[in-house]
């Protein structure tokens, strides 16, 4: 089976059905009738004019006060608002999938009961597009959670862009029912940027310690997305080079030592979370790599690595998914 490689080197129609009715046969004579209730309660003279003389006044549906309306968003508005914030802000692959799950509740929640309502008169229509917006941003953030369970989405501001087009319809309704009548109705607070496509020169030093060694790690991603490889001595990280797909790249001057690789593919580097926002996956080689000089009287010897990010043919090191808040930052 083709692995990852170490190699060590010395140098409708609907149809209606009418029933027909046949018509009542004609009058042959007699004198009309009246027929009533005495007391003036019938149909006769100076009685109501027909209908079920038990029936009561046809009942109309009356709204909520203007107060009372404004206490029912009001006491929804705060879980709303937090949750979309905590979704923004999520630090993290599965913290993230966490937030998207809690937002699609409380805002599902929110929908539900405020449908319930009757709101007053005047706000109807707003109250009727504000709840819309609510379902349709809900239904949105089920369909995101599993993109980020896919890991297809990678961060929050991947999952903000995907949910762009409801977000600011959410936004627009809420602003409405607010100006009606100075509503709490302003639970979007974050903005979605468009989908990036954001990548880094192949070769960049995302994080460099003191080299100074005679070894060195080729890197070989001939894979389909750019990666970042992470060296890690002991507790501590060495180095993070981003390396882009389809190229190569060797670093020079590693220090002996026993070494533990890890890497991470994705599309779209986010700079300032140092993390791919889409398609992002966590490995790690589950072989250490040994990096070691000897000195002798008369030559020096070294032990330079080569690694293959993809599965080549004779590929002799196996990979091993890694816990995306395990993954060394």
């Amino acid at each position: 089976m083709a692995s990852p490689r170490l190699i060590s080197c010395v140098l409708a129609l609907a149809t209606v059905t009418l029933a027909a009715c046949s018509s009542p046969p004609p009058l042959t004579g007699g004198e009309p009738k009246v027929s009533g209730v005495a007391d003036g309660k019938g149909g006769g003279p100076g009685g109501d004019p027909g209908g079920d003389p038990t029936a009561g006044p046809s009942p109309s549906a009356s709204g909520l006060t203007p107060e009372a309306y404004k206490g029912e968003l009001d006491s929804r508005h705060k879980s709303m608002l937090a949750a979309i914030n905590a979704m923004a802000g999520a630090r993290g692959v599965q913290a993230l999938n966490q937030r998207v799950d809690k937002a699609e509740q409380a805002l599902s929640g929110a929908a539900d009961a405020l449908a319930a309502l009757t709101p007053p008169d005047a706000v109807r229509a707003q109250h009727d597009a504000y709840v819309t917006s609510l379902r349709d941003f809900a239904t949105e953030l089920g369909s995101t959670a599993g993109k980020v369970g896919s890991r297809e989405l990678c961060t929050s501001s991947a999952v903000l862009s995907d949910v762009g087009t409801q977000l600011t319809a959410l936004n627009k309704a809420g602003e409405a029912l607010q100006s009606a009548g100075d509503y709490p109705a302003d639970v979007v607070t974050v903005k979605a940027g468009g989908k990036q496509n954001r990548r880094l020169k192949n070769g960049a030093f995302i994080r460099r310690s003191a080299m100074g060694g005679r070894s060195s790690l080729e890197i070989d991603n001939g894979g389909t997305r750019d990666a970042v490889v992470t060296v890690v001595k002991g507790g501590s990280k060495t180095f993070s080079v981003y390396v882009r797909k389809r190229t190569k790249f060797k670093v020079r001057g590693v220090r002996d030592g026993a070494y533990k690789i890890y890497f991470t593919h994705g599309v779209d580097w986010d700079g300032k979370n140092k993390s791919f926002t889409r398609q992002c996956s966590f490995e790690r080689f589950q072989k250490s790599v040994k990096f070691k000089t000897t000195v002798t009287a008369t030559q020096i010897l070294w032990h330079d690595w080569r690694i293959t990010l993809h599965a080549i043919t004779g590929g002799n090191a196996r990979t091993a998914p890694v816990n995306p808040d395990d993954f060394p930052g």
